[in-house]
């Protein structure tokens, strides 16, 4: 089943979700994030469904356990506020949630509220300089847009209203 995400699959999708929950949890738990290749590679065997639940519950937990305290998380050479890492996160479930209702044929709009105080911190987490092969371009919206659609369109989905598949 195609998908927003260009040349991914409803299982791809769901797997990449996985991984990012994880890599959160991973964040969150240990301050600082591995490059690595992803947790979940497609195979046959494997049930999406399952793994997102179970990366869910983990990340979950590990949001529990976290401080409340300000901290840094490494990332390669590079650092970031748990705050920002946190905004990054809530950005990449929000519009996946919001590509995975799309293909299921029920979409659903981001929470207004959630997208307006995740669109001005989008451009911070990704600048146009690194979003070449990891995002499409933005696509343009109306001027009368709301800050769901700005935010979809900013990470290259076209929005469609609510109701249409």
């Amino acid at each position: 089943m195609p998908t927003p995400c260009e040349r991914w699959d409803l299982r791809t999708l769901l797997l990449h979700v996985s991984d990012s929950l994880g890599v959160l949890a991973e964040a969150m738990r240990a301050g600082h994030i591995a490059l690595r290749t992803p947790l979940h590679e497609p195979t046959a065997d494997a049930d999406p469904v399952a793994c997102l639940r179970r990366q869910a519950r983990d990340l979950l937990g590990a949001c529990a356990a976290a401080s409340a305290e300000q901290r840094l998380v490494a990332i390669a050479d590079r650092e970031l506020t748990t705050t920002m890492v946190t905004a990054a996160g809530a950005i990449e479930i929000a519009v996946h949630g919001w590509d995975i209702s799309a293909t299921c044929g029920t979409p659903r709009p981001i929470p207004p509220g959630l997208a307006a105080a995740l669109l001005p911190l989008a451009p911070l987490l990704i600048p146009r300089a690194t979003r070449s092969g990891l995002f499409a371009a933005p696509v343009p919206v109306p001027e009368s847009a709301g800050p769901a659609d700005r935010l979809i369109a900013f990470l290259g989905r076209r929005p469609r209203p609510v109701g249409t598949a």
